[in-house]
């Protein structure tokens, strides 16, 4: 590696893959793909080339970025469209799938999404929580979405089911730009505290 070269780092970008969505949020993953490719980063994501993942996985590639899809074998049999990635990833189950994305990823980026894409974030920020994940974690929040999720995070914590202090385990983001830019300081603050439920 020469002195000018720098490890590529991987986003793990978990989304929605609804068909019927507003024009806002495809445009925000357009942008989140073309930010990845433009900064020198790869993708992880859900494997699949339909909804907000398609949006993100296309630009990504068209701009010149590694993209890694990975799929559960049930989806696969499923979706045909899953050819957007470099790299397809074929896992037995669900389970598997979460377990190669977090290993592959350098950092986790929650788009807009549905039941699957809050199971995924959830399950990262629990791990963060107990400290087996240090990773950075950013909930773009196109058009307010995570906006209801916040507001129950902070019950819970004004209700003691959680630590305030826990709100350092994310970041919330309102633009792309902002998202990226977030990550791009948690990978280069090495003094960063690591918030865990035993510390």
């Amino acid at each position: 590696m020469t002195i000018q070269e720098k490890p590529v780092k991987t986003i793990c970008v978990y989304c929605s893959s609804s068909q019927n969505l507003e024009h806002t949020y495809v445009d925000a993953a357009v942008q989140v793909g073309h930010l990845i490719a433009k900064r020198g980063h790869a993708l992880v994501y859900g494997g699949t080339r339909i909804g907000l993942m398609g949006a993100v996985s296309r630009t990504a590639k068209s701009e010149g970025a590694a993209v890694t899809g990975i799929v559960p074998a049930y989806i696969r049999s499923k979706v045909e469209d899953c050819e957007d990635a470099e790299a397809l990833i074929v896992t037995p189950d669900m389970r598997a799938r979460k377990a190669q994305m977090e290993q592959l990823a350098d950092a986790f980026l929650a788009l807009p999404g549905g039941f699957g894409t809050l199971e995924e974030l959830m399950e990262i920020l629990t791990l963060k929580q107990l400290g087996l994940v240090t990773k950075p974690l950013v909930l773009l929040n196109t058009q307010g979405f995570y906006q209801p999720l916040l507001q129950f995070f902070d019950k819970m914590y004004q209700e003691r089911f959680a630590r305030r202090q826990y709100e350092g385990l994310y970041q919330i983001a309102d633009e792309p730009t902002e998202a990226l830019e977030a990550i791009e300081a948690l990978w280069a603050d090495q003094n960063a505290v690591v918030v865990s439920k035993w510390g």
